[in-house]
């Protein structure tokens, strides 16, 4: 397993900062599905005692990124369709809501600056930068949901939408996809220039099921990542 530096221990609660590290690296794929997980190289990866990698990895099976099998050890979940499918309607019915309250708040300075990130969006899908490109798609939803003054919701829907992550992240190399994430930004940037709110909605409500039309194909690739009763 591999941690990347950014993600080394610096200060705060340990347990906190483990637990953080972890499930972004589950979420990247760094620790794959399936893949099991050694407190001993934890302890050593991350300079921490037993104690706090314990608490991260309670809270991680908690949120079901992990399991433990007695026996034989701590393992990263395979993909769950129902995880995805409740991450999505948590995702979808708060950034939903509250676009249509940024359709009516936008102004000019506002679109511009939205109007900014679709366009560095434009310039790292020539470039196939998929690590850049996840930051912007990101930033983009970010600022739609403080445009809308209620800058909790993107809070959150990041701490409820991991498992559609994990699926997310493995969807960006698609073939055509980010070009086409990048129409669909287009089209809710335009609802919201013209104070939208029923367009800015139905843009990002079809936007935002994008990453479940990708699961078929995902699956296909790695069919070792899915837990077997998948419904797609």
């Amino acid at each position: 397993m591999r941690i990347r530096h950014s993600q080394r221990l610096s200060s705060g609660s340990a347990s906190r900062q483990v637990y953080a590290a972890l499930r972004e690296a589950i979420i990247d794929g760094v620790l794959e599905p399936g893949q099991r997980i050694s407190e001993n190289e934890l302890t050593v990866r991350l300079g921490v005692s037993r104690t706090p990698i314990r608490e991260a990895l309670a809270r991680l099976r908690d949120e079901r990124f992990v399991q433990v099998v007695p026996q034989l050890g701590t393992f990263v979940t395979r993909i769950s369709t129902a995880a995805v499918e409740d991450a999505q309607f948590v995702r979808e019915t708060l950034e939903c809501a509250a676009v249509r309250l940024a359709a009516e708040r936008a102004d000019a300075a506002d679109i511009a600056a939205l109007g900014g990130l679709v366009r560095r969006q434009e310039e790292v899908v020539a470039h196939a930068d998929f690590e850049r490109f996840s930051v912007l798609d990101d930033e983009f939803h970010a600022a739609i949901c403080e445009l809308s003054g209620r800058g909790f919701v993107w809070e959150v829907a990041q701490r409820a939408k991991g498992h559609l992550s994990r699926v997310r992240r493995l969807s960006l190399p698609q073939p055509n996809y980010l070009g086409e994430m990048v129409v669909e930004h287009h089209a809710v940037l335009d609802a919201l220039a013209r104070n939208a709110p029923d367009e800015a909605e139905a843009a990002l409500r079809h936007h935002l099921r994008m990453v479940l039309s990708a699961v078929p194909a995902i699956r296909e690739q790695h069919p070792d990542y899915f837990e077997e009763e998948e419904r797609y």
